[in-house]
């Protein structure tokens, strides 16, 4: 079974917890994706970014996103998988946690993000498919 440093995307542009929501949302934008980690100053992961975040906690509430910082909404201790962790780990995180992405840690640093559509290219569609039940399910 491959690991998570095996179907990974590497190389994982972060926010900074001190860049503002408008910043981070235009790193969204251009990188065509819908979250992005929050690193900190020490380059450790510090929470997720998504822009549903950006849309629902911060512009919905009246808030200025050229005034908020990515570290506000850095809430609780982000899901994580480890680098070596099987695709089995993966299925079973993504699934108890209900989580369609997981930043990929190798000791403390953040080294990939694994993404359904990467389980998605590398397993079995039958894998893949209890998955999409577990996420999809209240």
């Amino acid at each position: 079974m491959p690991t998570a440093r095996e179907i990974m995307t590497p190389d994982v542009t972060c926010v900074g917890e001190n860049e503002t929501l408008a910043a981070a949302a235009k790193k969204m934008a251009d990188l065509d994706v819908g979250s992005l980690p929050i690193c900190g100053e020490d380059n450790r992961l510090k929470g997720m970014l998504t822009d549903r975040d950006v849309v629902v906690k911060a512009v919905a509430a009246g808030r200025d996103p050229a005034d908020c910082q990515a570290s506000e909404f850095a809430q609780g201790k982000p899901v994580t998988i480890g680098a070596d962790d099987d695709a089995a780990e993966i299925l079973r995180t993504m699934s108890s946690h209900k989580v369609r992405r997981l930043p990929v840690i190798d000791g403390h640093d953040l080294v990939g993000m694994v993404a359904l559509a990467d389980v998605a290219r590398a397993l079995p569609d039958s894998r893949v498919g209890d998955l999409m039940d577990a996420l999809t399910t209240p």
